[in-house]
C-alpha cells in the first residue's frame, strides 16, 4: 500500500491548492476533446500523442501541477510520470466534467 505525499485531489481540493499555492494546469486531453471546453488557462497537451513530455520541458519542477483529462486515467498515468521526471508536487485531479461545475 502507498503512503507518500497525496497524488489525487478532488474537485474541491484541487480549486483550495490552486488558489492558495498557484500552479499550472494540465489537459491531458485531445485536442477534439479541448475543443468542447477547458479549464481556465490551462494548458493541453494530449497524453495519447506523446504531447506531455515536450510540453512541460523547462517547467519549474518545484511549482505544483494539476493534471486532467476526460475521466482522470490519462491524468492519472502523466501525473505518475511527471514525478517519476523528478517534479516534486503532481496532482491528478480527475475528468474535465467533474471539475467543470
Amino acid at each position: 500500500m502507498f503512503f507518500g505525499p497525496k497524488v489525487d485531489l478532488t474537485p474541491v481540493e484541487f480549486r483550495d491548492a490552486l488558489q492558495q499555492k498557484g500552479g499550472k494546469v494540465l489537459d491531458c486531453r485531445t485536442a477534439e476533446e479541448c475543443a468542447e471546453g477547458t479549464l481556465e488557462d490551462a494548458i493541453q497537451a494530449d497524453w495519447l500523442n506523446g504531447e506531455v513530455p515536450t510540453a512541460v520541458e523547462g517547467w519549474d519542477k518545484k511549482e505544483p501541477i494539476y493534471c486532467y483529462c476526460r475521466s482522470g486515467g490519462r491524468s492519472g498515468a502523466a501525473s505518475k510520470f511527471l514525478r517519476e521526471q523528478g517534479f516534486e508536487a503532481v496532482f491528478n485531479v480527475g475528468g474535465y466534467a467533474s471539475l467543470n461545475r
